[in-house]
């Protein structure tokens, strides 16, 4: 029926105007970070219940398209058994989780939050009252230094930074693309360690929650909240929700140039490269994917990354 039918967004899962009778689903794959062995199960699944094309969307995550309702309890049933969901990847909750492609394995980079990314993608999706906010939100935490996921579009973004010798992240928020104009996201003016930042997103999405704008959903972003109750004051509200002091936030490690990390460029790990390719357009074919699967299991470790730049790692 009609009104399931605008559930199941909530699930990841979109009935599709221009292909009536057939759904599209979106996989949550948190910062992008995947292995051979999951993608050969969403290849396979686009072959034989869809269309046999995936589209790497630039929240890293990917589309099967064309799919059959009847079919979507096997399709959930195949990508459970390799970790995977398409839980929240639609309507109005927190959205894939960011982070940089190459968090890891990047020379220069002054954190990885490869870690904090799936805490968070944990914390989200065992919490059902974040299931339903005003209006989605992007987040992203990276320590990269060459802002490779356009910080400054996210709802909430933690960015690599330092206080005297202590490494951790600057906090901005407010960014969107859409939902009532373009809005970069601002300096909250806190810096917090690995440890603080999962309790500071926490906060910002229950002030979200319990205190977003609901009235309209063109005016109902983060931005929105922030607009109207001004950056202090947004601030001072996290603070007495977090319940301790936070820091003031540190110097901003991102270099003024970006990279989508394509071309081949030497790991941290001794003697290893990684080889960032570009996806025409974000889309594939399944049995292209699968022979780059192929690729990454006889010269590489099996470990694939999607990016925001819709390639791939």
């Amino acid at each position: 029926p009609p009104d399931d039918s605008q559930r199941l967004k909530w699930y990841g899962i979109f009935l599709r105007n221009p292909t009536p009778g057939f759904f599209m689903m979106r996989l949550r794959i948190p910062g992008g970070q995947t292995t051979t062995r999951q993608v050969r199960v969403i290849a396979e699944l686009a072959l034989r219940y869809g269309n046999g094309l995936l589209d790497v969307t630039t929240r890293q995550q990917i589309q099967l398209r064309q799919l059959r309702i009847e079919d979507i309890p096997a399709i959930l049933e195949a990508l459970d058994a390799v970790g995977l969901s398409s839980i929240q990847t639609g309507m109005d909750n927190v959205r894939n989780v960011m982070t940089c492609p190459v968090a890891g394995l990047a020379p220069k980079a002054p954190l990885d939050a490869s870690a904090l990314v799936r805490q968070l993608t944990a914390t989200v999706l065992n919490t059902p009252a974040y299931s339903n906010l005003p209006r989605k939100i992007n987040i992203v935490m990276t320590g990269c230094p060459d802002n490779c996921v356009h910080a400054e579009t996210q709802d909430i973004a933690l960015i690599p930074a330092q206080v005297g010798e202590m490494l951790g992240y600057n906090v901005l928020v407010g960014g969107k693309l859409g939902s009532g104009g373009y809005h970069l996201a601002r300096p909250l003016d806190v810096f917090v360690r690995e440890t603080e930042a999962l309790e500071v997103c926490r906060a910002i999405l229950t002030l979200y929650r319990d205190h977003g704008p609901r009235e309209s959903r063109t005016q109902a972003r983060l931005a929105f909240l922030i607009a109207e109750w001004g950056m202090s004051t947004f601030r001072n509200r996290i603070v007495h929700q977090v319940g301790h002091p936070l820091m003031t936030a540190g110097v901003d490690l991102r270099r003024p140039m970006e990279s989508t990390h394509l071309g081949i460029f030497r790991q941290v790990q001794s003697g290893l490269n990684y080889a960032g390719l570009k996806i025409v357009v974000g889309r594939m074919s399944a049995k292209d994917l699968k022979a780059l699967c192929d690729l990454a299991d006889r010269y590489g470790t099996g470990d694939l990354r999607f990016t925001p730049a819709q390639a791939l790692i």
